[in-house]
């Protein structure tokens, strides 16, 4: 009796649970990604290994090794999804519209820009999905190691020869001071100076605490009274209760600079300057859509310096209308 084709064996359900496994290096992982429980990952998988008649994956103990098979299914399974994008892509040009799925991950000093973006783009291409996730540098990191998302922004994009980037933003750290503080009246304050008061940063994987870091060791200025805080919204608010100081960014702070709320001294080596990328693997061809995004972020560069390097005024009109696509009836 003839055995089915392995066409007829295979299930893109099958192909997405193994991506997210291979990827992820761990079913537990991937089943928190897709929405599943581990039982039916591994129900998935040890289908796909019956379909193939070769072992994918192996636990020795409670690290899960990668077998041959499962790297050379990887680059086909890469190869169809592509191949399914872009048919996807054609189809919404033919009839008039670009859908699909953009998943983005950004660090959080980034989402004073992204947002920015995303409404440009979804003026234009309203019936694609977007997904923000906002993170630290370090989670950055790691969902790029992961390949979790289509797009990472962030600053400080690790030296590392297999990913491409693009910069699209400069990104200036400033030290900021309540208006009266001390520094503020001093003819010229230093960095020193700076880190006798208590230095409110980031958690440990932040870039600007790792930007702010880096400095203060090239300067041989010892951080050595400082108070960790989750988010650049809780340092912001606790400079103006007097409880420190702080380098955030400069977009983070030019409402609070333009209020009188906080004020910024002229400390030597300021602004720290890094460069906000689009980042992704480079074995991971990005999908027609990415591509997509990845040429409107491109055209929109002078936009986008022109406008971030002025003072904040509101948002010029762009077309952009916050409701919903209506659907055509009956559909």
């Amino acid at each position: 009796m003839t055995r089915p084709s392995l066409l007829n064996r295979l299930t893109f359900r099958q192909l997405q649970v193994f991506q997210a496994v291979h990827r992820q290096q761990s079913y537990s992982r991937a089943a928190e990604q897709l929405g599943l429980t581990q039982p039916a990952v591994s129900a998935q998988i040890r289908q796909l290994e019956q379909a193939l008649e070769q072992p994918l994956f192996k636990y020795a103990g409670k690290t899960l090794h990668v077998l041959p098979a499962a790297d050379a299914l990887a680059s086909s399974v890469q190869s169809i999804f592509g191949q399914v994008s872009s048919l996807q892509m054609a189809l919404s040009e033919m009839a008039g519209s670009i859908r699909g799925e953009l998943n983005l991950a950004a660090v959080s000093t980034a989402q004073y820009v992204v947002p920015y973006i995303l409404a440009r783009f979804r003026a234009l291409y309203p019936e694609v999905q977007i997904r923000l996730r906002v993170c630290n540098r370090g989670q950055a990191l790691e969902r790029l190691a992961e390949r979790r998302d289509d797009l990472v922004i962030m600053g400080m994009v690790p030296d590392d020869p297999n990913l491409t980037f693009m910069p699209i933003l400069d990104n200036e750290m400033i030290p900021v001071v309540w208006p009266e503080h001390p520094l503020m009246h001093s003819p010229s304050p230093t960095l020193d100076d700076f880190a006798h008061h208590y230095v409110l940063m980031r958690e440990p994987g932040s870039g600007t605490r790792s930007a702010f870091e880096d400095f203060a060791s090239r300067e041989r200025v010892t951080l050595a009274h400082t108070i960790e805080m989750g988010t650049n919204e809780a340092i912001k608010q606790g400079v103006m209760a007097h409880l420190g100081v702080a380098v955030l960014p400069r977009l983070a702070v030019q409402l609070e600079l333009a209020g009188g709320l906080l004020a910024s001294p002229p400390l030597p080596g300021f602004p720290l300057r890094r460069s906000w990328c689009t980042v992704y693997p480079k074995d991971r061809h990005p999908s027609p859509l990415t591509e997509l995004f990845l040429r409107f972020v491109q055209e929109l560069l002078p936009e986008l310096n022109a406008h971030f390097s002025a003072p904040l005024t509101p948002h010029r009109g762009h077309s952009v209308v916050c409701l919903p696509v209506p659907k055509a009836q009956g559909s």
